[in-house]
């Protein structure tokens, strides 16, 4: 069975910007898309902002095994209900990655629980990425450097929480690093930052770049069945105690009430 990807992107720049139309004709998520779509492990569609909630129902998301998410000019377009629909369905099992300047989108910044903020500079400089786990799976196939001849600087710091692993790191030839490419576990669902992707480059038609993104899908990718409600509190009445227990004060709750949470 082949993992289901779906690649969401604005889709806003492609249709307003000359130059971002030149160098991605079918849209950004449309060129992702057909990329990962070379892997016969993978079978990629998308979805933008200006379909019916945003191309992410429910139905969508539960065909989705691993979501792919750009955006730039339009995070706040995106519908609270809408980003409340995909982090519930990460911390049921989704997977999730997020690019470029994915990091200041809603789903991120609710996900990450922090202001996700960093420094930058759009010059077209040179981007190196160097490898710091070489045995990631997320690094397979990858010499310990490649470089993107123009890209968008990122500098630290970077306002996110400590991630599981650090991937990659950056250099720009302005001088400034970035923490390139993150990990995050949220729930049960895995989560994976990658910095590079600037509208104005072709970084997403990079060989080295596509790798990652076949890669991230790979293993952001959870096979376990999704949780059914990531949400729940239940409340575990003393009967069904493994031990046998005693209540020994008063409680809010009657017996049998779903209770506060």
């Amino acid at each position: 069975m082949s993992i289901r990807v779906t690649v969401w992107n604005e889709n806003v720049h492609e249709k307003e910007n000359e130059i971002v139309a030149g160098i991605y004709p079918e849209g950004i998520h449309g060129t992702i898309a057909a990329s990962l779509n070379k892997d016969p492990e993978i079978t990629a569609g998308t979805a933008t902002l200006q379909e019916p909630e945003h191309g992410l129902t429910e139905e969508k998301l539960a065909e989705t095994d691993v979501l792919f998410w750009w955006g730039h000019r339009a995070h706040g377009d995106v519908a609270d209900e809408v980003v409340e629909r995909v982090c519930n369905a990460v911390w049921s099992g989704m997977g999730m990655v997020f690019l470029h300047s994915a990091h200041f989108s809603k789903p991120f910044k609710r996900l990450m629980g922090s202001p996700c903020n960093l420094t930058w500079r759009e010059a077209g400089e040179r981007e190196r990425l160097w490898l710091t786990s070489r045995n990631h799976p997320i690094a397979a196939g990858l010499n310990d450097h490649f470089e993107l001849e123009n890209e968008e600087m990122y500098g630290e710091p970077f306002g996110v929480p400590e991630p599981l692993e650090t991937v990659f790191v950056s250099w720009f030839s302005g001088g400034e690093v970035f923490r390139s490419g993150l990990t995050y576990k949220r729930g049960a669902g895995n989560v994976f930052y990658f910095r590079p992707g600037h509208e104005t480059y072709p970084t997403y038609h990079n060989a080295d770049v596509q790798k990652v993104l076949v890669n991230a899908a790979k293993w952001a990718w959870n096979p376990a069945a999704r949780l059914a409600d990531p949400n729940v509190a239940p409340n575990v009445p003393v009967s069904e105690a493994l031990e046998p227990i005693e209540e020994r004060g008063p409680s809010l709750h009657k017996h049998g009430e779903e209770g506060f949470r």
